[in-house]
């Protein structure tokens, strides 16, 4: 299950993965209360929810002053209780249709992918591996507790091995970043744009962000 949050003011865009609806009820619960509307969007593909239990999450995000603005769903199930409680509801015949709204699909069960252009003041996180088939604009923020793909241009700030890891590497096609950051490591992006016309990884080497090209080894 995943939940997308959207700040209406500034387009600060969250997005969450759960595996459970005790998790989800946790997430919600640990956000501060917002003295602006936020809005919330669920897609539960994996998790089909009964009307009580998608009202227990219901009340948990009124009680953060959180909107729930809409469900995407292939359970059935789920959706008769989300227009139960007269909640926007998208029943999704095939998945594939959820992926061309732009937001996020998962590829695994930590890993996040995103197929889209990530604007400036979006924030991006994965709890595994982050895969961007698109542009991380200036402004915007992706991060990863392992590794960080970005199938584009990376021009904002991107921060992977979260979880401590040395090994966590920065990829993309085009790399001119603010700021990128591995474990503890930090490094500014360049003020010139690079000229190469080849992908590149950031990786650390005695503790220190280098910048190399990308190789793709073919078996």
């Amino acid at each position: 299950m995943k939940i997308v949050f959207e700040n209406p003011y500034n387009h600060q865009i969250d997005i969450v993965l759960v595996k459970s609806l005790y998790d989800c009820k946790k997430i919600i619960m640990e956000k501060p209360i917002n003295q602006f509307n936020q809005i919330a969007h669920i897609f539960s593909f994996e998790i089909p929810l009964s009307c009580s239990e998608l009202n227990e999450i219901k009340c948990a995000f009124n009680s953060r002053n959180i909107n729930l603005e809409s469900i995407h769903t292939q359970s059935r199930k789920t959706a008769i209780s989300a227009n139960a409680l007269k909640i926007n509801t998208h029943y999704e015949v095939d998945i594939n249709k959820s992926l061309s709204t732009n937001l996020l699909s998962k590829t695994s069960n930590n890993d996040f992918s995103h197929k889209g252009t990530i604007r400036s003041g979006d924030k991006i996180s994965s709890n595994g591996n982050l895969f961007i088939v698109g542009d991380v604009n200036p402004g915007a923020q992706i991060s990863a507790k392992k590794n960080i793909y970005v199938w584009g241009k990376l021009c904002g700030i991107a921060i992977a091995g979260k979880d401590g890891s040395n090994n966590s590497t920065i990829s993309s096609l085009y790399l001119n970043p603010l700021q990128l950051r591995i474990n503890n490591s930090v490094a500014i992006g360049p003020k010139e744009k690079p000229n190469n016309s080849y992908p590149e990884i950031a990786l650390l080497e005695d503790g220190e962000i280098v910048i190399k090209p990308l190789l793709i080894v073919r078996q």
